[in-house]
Protein backbone atom coordinates (compact mmCIF):
# COMPACT_ATOMS: atom_id res chain seq x y z
CA UNK A 1 0.00 0.00 0.00
CA UNK A 2 1.24 3.52 -0.76
CA UNK A 3 2.61 5.11 2.35
CA UNK A 4 0.08 7.66 3.18
CA UNK A 5 1.43 11.35 2.68
CA UNK A 6 -0.94 13.31 5.16
CA UNK A 7 -0.24 10.54 8.60
CA UNK A 8 -0.59 13.03 11.00
CA UNK A 9 -4.37 13.28 9.84
CA UNK A 10 -7.24 12.03 10.59
CA UNK A 11 -9.23 10.62 7.95
CA UNK A 12 -12.98 11.43 7.93
CA UNK A 13 -15.95 9.64 6.67
CA UNK A 14 -19.92 10.51 6.93
CA UNK A 15 -23.41 9.62 5.25
CA UNK A 16 -24.86 12.93 3.18
CA UNK A 17 -27.82 10.68 2.76
CA UNK A 18 -28.37 6.96 2.40
CA UNK A 19 -32.11 5.22 0.61
CA UNK A 20 -33.88 5.53 -2.06
CA UNK A 21 -34.35 9.39 -1.24
CA UNK A 22 -30.77 10.03 -2.39
CA UNK A 23 -27.45 8.41 -1.32
CA UNK A 24 -23.90 10.42 -0.94
CA UNK A 25 -21.38 9.27 1.20
CA UNK A 26 -17.68 11.85 2.48
CA UNK A 27 -14.54 9.98 2.32
CA UNK A 28 -11.26 12.04 3.45
CA UNK A 29 -8.80 14.01 5.24
CA UNK A 30 -8.09 17.35 6.35
CA UNK A 31 -6.78 18.69 2.65
CA UNK A 32 -9.61 17.20 0.28
CA UNK A 33 -12.07 14.49 -0.27
CA UNK A 34 -14.39 12.53 -2.21
CA UNK A 35 -18.02 11.57 -2.68
CA UNK A 36 -19.11 8.50 -3.17
CA UNK A 37 -22.51 8.70 -5.44
CA UNK A 38 -24.58 11.98 -5.65
CA UNK A 39 -28.03 11.22 -5.56
CA UNK A 40 -28.74 14.40 -3.62
CA UNK A 41 -29.71 17.75 -5.07
CA UNK A 42 -25.85 20.15 -5.13
CA UNK A 43 -27.50 22.55 -2.66
CA UNK A 44 -28.50 20.01 0.01
CA UNK A 45 -24.86 18.26 -0.67
CA UNK A 46 -23.46 21.75 -0.34
CA UNK A 47 -25.05 22.11 3.08
CA UNK A 48 -24.63 18.88 4.67
CA UNK A 49 -20.59 19.17 3.65
CA UNK A 50 -20.73 22.38 4.95
CA UNK A 51 -22.15 21.51 8.44
CA UNK A 52 -19.45 19.27 8.94
CA UNK A 53 -16.88 21.92 7.95
CA UNK A 54 -16.12 20.89 4.23
CA UNK A 55 -16.38 23.30 1.11
CA UNK A 56 -17.39 22.00 -2.29
CA UNK A 57 -13.35 23.53 -3.30
CA UNK A 58 -11.81 20.84 -1.29
CA UNK A 59 -13.82 17.76 -3.39
CA UNK A 60 -11.42 15.66 -5.69
CA UNK A 61 -13.51 13.29 -7.25
CA UNK A 62 -17.24 11.93 -7.41
CA UNK A 63 -17.11 8.07 -7.80
CA UNK A 64 -20.36 6.66 -8.89
CA UNK A 65 -21.69 2.65 -7.89
CA UNK A 66 -24.35 2.27 -10.19
CA UNK A 67 -26.97 4.63 -12.49
CA UNK A 68 -30.06 4.70 -10.88
CA UNK A 69 -31.09 8.08 -9.62
CA UNK A 70 -31.05 8.09 -6.35
CA UNK A 71 -27.25 8.11 -6.77
CA UNK A 72 -26.24 9.93 -9.83
CA UNK A 73 -28.95 13.22 -9.35
CA UNK A 74 -26.35 15.25 -9.63
CA UNK A 75 -22.96 13.66 -10.98
CA UNK A 76 -23.46 15.99 -14.60
CA UNK A 77 -24.05 18.89 -12.29
CA UNK A 78 -20.74 18.31 -10.48
CA UNK A 79 -18.97 18.10 -13.24
CA UNK A 80 -20.14 20.57 -15.93
CA UNK A 81 -20.95 23.61 -13.61
CA UNK A 82 -17.79 22.30 -10.86
CA UNK A 83 -15.51 20.33 -13.00
CA UNK A 84 -15.09 17.30 -10.27
CA UNK A 85 -13.75 14.30 -11.97
CA UNK A 86 -16.53 11.57 -12.32
CA UNK A 87 -15.04 8.33 -11.40
CA UNK A 88 -17.59 5.51 -12.86
CA UNK A 89 -17.53 2.03 -15.47
CA UNK A 90 -18.07 2.79 -19.47
CA UNK A 91 -21.72 0.79 -18.51
CA UNK A 92 -22.17 3.17 -15.76
CA UNK A 93 -21.03 6.56 -17.61
CA UNK A 94 -23.75 5.44 -20.02
CA UNK A 95 -26.24 4.82 -18.09
CA UNK A 96 -25.71 8.62 -16.67
CA UNK A 97 -25.29 9.75 -19.95
CA UNK A 98 -28.90 8.20 -21.29
CA UNK A 99 -30.65 8.90 -17.90
CA UNK A 100 -33.85 11.57 -18.84
CA UNK A 101 -33.43 12.94 -15.21
CA UNK A 102 -30.26 13.81 -15.15
CA UNK A 103 -29.99 17.39 -16.71
CA UNK A 104 -26.51 18.46 -16.63
CA UNK A 105 -23.96 16.19 -18.56
CA UNK A 106 -20.31 14.91 -17.59
CA UNK A 107 -18.43 16.61 -19.91
CA UNK A 108 -15.25 15.10 -21.49
CA UNK A 109 -12.68 16.74 -19.96
CA UNK A 110 -13.62 15.34 -16.16
CA UNK A 111 -15.10 11.95 -17.38
CA UNK A 112 -13.28 8.99 -16.09
CA UNK A 113 -13.52 5.41 -16.63
CA UNK A 114 -12.72 2.39 -14.09
CA UNK A 115 -12.39 -1.03 -14.47
CA UNK A 116 -13.05 -3.62 -11.97
CA UNK A 117 -10.22 -5.22 -9.87
CA UNK A 118 -7.73 -2.50 -11.47
CA UNK A 119 -6.67 0.04 -8.38
CA UNK A 120 -6.49 3.26 -9.34
CA UNK A 121 -5.30 6.44 -7.26
CA UNK A 122 -6.79 9.84 -6.01
CA UNK A 123 -3.99 11.41 -4.32
CA UNK A 124 -2.78 9.39 -1.26
CA UNK A 125 -6.32 6.96 -1.35
CA UNK A 126 -6.45 3.49 -3.47
CA UNK A 127 -9.14 2.35 -4.59
CA UNK A 128 -10.58 -0.89 -6.01
CA UNK A 129 -13.88 -1.38 -7.83
CA UNK A 130 -15.46 -4.46 -7.50
CA UNK A 131 -18.83 -6.19 -8.84
CA UNK A 132 -21.66 -6.03 -6.97
CA UNK A 133 -25.05 -8.09 -8.31
CA UNK A 134 -28.05 -5.48 -9.12
CA UNK A 135 -30.46 -4.55 -11.84
CA UNK A 136 -28.95 -1.53 -12.90
CA UNK A 137 -26.50 -1.44 -15.99
CA UNK A 138 -23.65 -1.79 -14.04
CA UNK A 139 -23.04 -1.94 -10.58
CA UNK A 140 -19.85 -1.64 -8.24
CA UNK A 141 -19.02 -1.78 -4.91
CA UNK A 142 -15.38 0.46 -3.39
CA UNK A 143 -12.64 -0.73 -1.47
CA UNK A 144 -10.50 2.08 -0.39
CA UNK A 145 -6.58 1.79 1.20
CA UNK A 146 -5.39 4.85 3.06
CA UNK A 147 -2.87 5.10 5.91
CA UNK A 148 -3.50 2.22 8.08
CA UNK A 149 -7.08 1.84 7.26
CA UNK A 150 -8.94 0.00 4.65
CA UNK A 151 -12.70 0.80 3.50
CA UNK A 152 -15.46 -1.23 1.68
CA UNK A 153 -18.74 0.08 0.74
CA UNK A 154 -21.06 -2.37 -1.04
CA UNK A 155 -25.03 -0.70 -2.05
CA UNK A 156 -27.92 -2.17 -3.32
CA UNK A 157 -26.60 -5.96 -3.44
CA UNK A 158 -28.96 -7.93 -4.85
CA UNK A 159 -26.93 -11.37 -3.34
CA UNK A 160 -23.08 -11.70 -1.82
CA UNK A 161 -21.42 -12.46 -4.23
CA UNK A 162 -17.75 -13.96 -3.89
CA UNK A 163 -16.12 -10.44 -4.92
CA UNK A 164 -18.86 -8.73 -1.89
CA UNK A 165 -17.63 -11.02 0.29
CA UNK A 166 -13.74 -10.51 -0.55
CA UNK A 167 -14.03 -7.51 -0.33
CA UNK A 168 -16.37 -6.89 2.72
CA UNK A 169 -13.32 -9.40 4.55
CA UNK A 170 -10.59 -7.05 4.11
CA UNK A 171 -11.83 -3.82 5.48
CA UNK A 172 -11.57 -2.38 8.87
CA UNK A 173 -14.36 -0.15 8.10
CA UNK A 174 -17.96 -1.73 5.90
CA UNK A 175 -20.96 0.01 4.70
CA UNK A 176 -22.95 -2.33 3.78
CA UNK A 177 -26.31 -2.51 2.90
CA UNK A 178 -29.55 -3.43 4.77
CA UNK A 179 -32.52 -2.55 2.86
CA UNK A 180 -35.64 -4.24 4.14
CA UNK A 181 -37.49 -6.39 6.29
CA UNK A 182 -38.92 -9.67 5.22
CA UNK A 183 -41.81 -9.70 7.00
CA UNK A 184 -42.36 -6.26 6.45
CA UNK A 185 -41.85 -6.41 2.78
CA UNK A 186 -44.05 -9.57 2.28
CA UNK A 187 -46.91 -7.94 4.15
CA UNK A 188 -46.58 -4.54 2.89
CA UNK A 189 -48.33 -2.73 0.70
CA UNK A 190 -46.14 -3.14 -2.57
CA UNK A 191 -47.00 -4.79 -5.61
CA UNK A 192 -46.19 -8.85 -6.19
CA UNK A 193 -43.57 -7.30 -9.10
CA UNK A 194 -41.84 -4.72 -6.91
CA UNK A 195 -41.78 -7.47 -3.97
CA UNK A 196 -40.44 -9.69 -6.70
CA UNK A 197 -37.84 -7.44 -8.02
CA UNK A 198 -36.63 -6.45 -4.54
CA UNK A 199 -36.15 -10.33 -3.05
CA UNK A 200 -35.18 -11.79 -6.30
CA UNK A 201 -30.85 -11.70 -5.91
CA UNK A 202 -30.65 -8.98 -8.24
CA UNK A 203 -32.59 -6.20 -5.77
CA UNK A 204 -31.68 -5.75 -2.27
CA UNK A 205 -30.22 -6.80 0.69
CA UNK A 206 -32.59 -8.02 3.61
CA UNK A 207 -31.91 -7.53 6.98
CA UNK A 208 -31.64 -11.26 7.35
CA UNK A 209 -29.42 -11.42 4.64
CA UNK A 210 -26.85 -8.65 6.37
CA UNK A 211 -26.82 -10.48 9.50
CA UNK A 212 -26.16 -13.93 8.58
CA UNK A 213 -23.57 -12.18 6.49
CA UNK A 214 -21.67 -10.73 8.83
CA UNK A 215 -22.22 -13.38 12.08
CA UNK A 216 -20.49 -15.78 10.06
CA UNK A 217 -17.94 -13.39 8.02
CA UNK A 218 -16.85 -11.52 11.32
CA UNK A 219 -13.10 -10.81 11.12
CA UNK A 220 -10.82 -9.70 13.60
CA UNK A 221 -9.87 -6.59 11.84
CA UNK A 222 -13.26 -5.45 11.21
CA UNK A 223 -13.46 -2.20 13.32
CA UNK A 224 -16.85 -0.96 12.23
CA UNK A 225 -19.61 -1.65 10.52
CA UNK A 226 -22.44 0.47 8.91
CA UNK A 227 -25.94 -0.38 7.56
CA UNK A 228 -26.90 1.85 4.43
CA UNK A 229 -29.54 2.08 1.74
CA UNK A 230 -32.51 1.31 4.55
CA UNK A 231 -35.62 1.21 2.86
CA UNK A 232 -39.14 4.10 4.09
CA UNK A 233 -41.81 1.35 4.06
CA UNK A 234 -40.35 -2.17 4.81
CA UNK A 235 -37.72 -1.12 7.67
CA UNK A 236 -36.44 0.54 10.28
CA UNK A 237 -33.14 1.85 12.12
CA UNK A 238 -33.96 -0.14 14.68
CA UNK A 239 -35.48 -2.87 13.21
CA UNK A 240 -32.15 -3.49 11.14
CA UNK A 241 -29.90 -2.19 14.27
CA UNK A 242 -31.40 -5.35 15.88
CA UNK A 243 -31.58 -8.06 13.65
CA UNK A 244 -28.13 -7.42 12.67
CA UNK A 245 -27.11 -6.79 16.86
CA UNK A 246 -28.75 -10.11 17.52
CA UNK A 247 -27.08 -12.29 15.26
CA UNK A 248 -23.67 -10.77 15.65
CA UNK A 249 -24.51 -12.10 19.68
CA UNK A 250 -25.41 -15.16 18.68
CA UNK A 251 -22.04 -15.97 17.39
CA UNK A 252 -20.44 -14.31 20.02
CA UNK A 253 -19.37 -11.24 18.97
CA UNK A 254 -19.96 -8.52 20.81
CA UNK A 255 -21.12 -4.93 19.75
CA UNK A 256 -19.43 -2.28 21.15
CA UNK A 257 -16.54 -4.41 22.53
CA UNK A 258 -15.47 -6.60 19.48
CA UNK A 259 -16.77 -4.48 16.25
CA UNK A 260 -19.19 -1.31 16.49
CA UNK A 261 -22.40 -1.06 14.45
CA UNK A 262 -24.20 1.86 13.64
CA UNK A 263 -27.18 2.39 10.74
CA UNK A 264 -26.96 5.89 8.37
CA UNK A 265 -30.57 6.61 8.33
CA UNK A 266 -32.41 8.05 4.92
CA UNK A 267 -32.17 11.47 4.01
CA UNK A 268 -30.28 12.82 7.16
CA UNK A 269 -26.98 14.04 7.31
CA UNK A 270 -24.71 11.49 9.82
CA UNK A 271 -22.33 12.36 12.47
CA UNK A 272 -18.34 13.14 11.02
CA UNK A 273 -16.76 9.58 11.98
CA UNK A 274 -12.54 9.97 12.20
CA UNK A 275 -10.48 7.39 11.74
Amino acid sequence: MQQNLFSSDKFSFFSLGSGSCGNCYYLGNSHYGMLIDAGLGPRIIKKRLGDHGIDFSSIYALLVTHDHYDHIKSAGYLSEKLNIPVYATEKVHRGIRNSPLVKNIINGATKRIIEKGESFQIEDFRITAFDVPHDSSDNAGYFFEFGNHTLTLATDIGAISDDVAYYAGKANHLVIESNYDEKMLLNGRYPHFLKQRISNGTGHLSNRQTAEFLANNCSSHLRNIWLCHLSGDNNSPDLAYETVKNELVGKGIEVGVNVNLGVFRRNVLSSKIEF
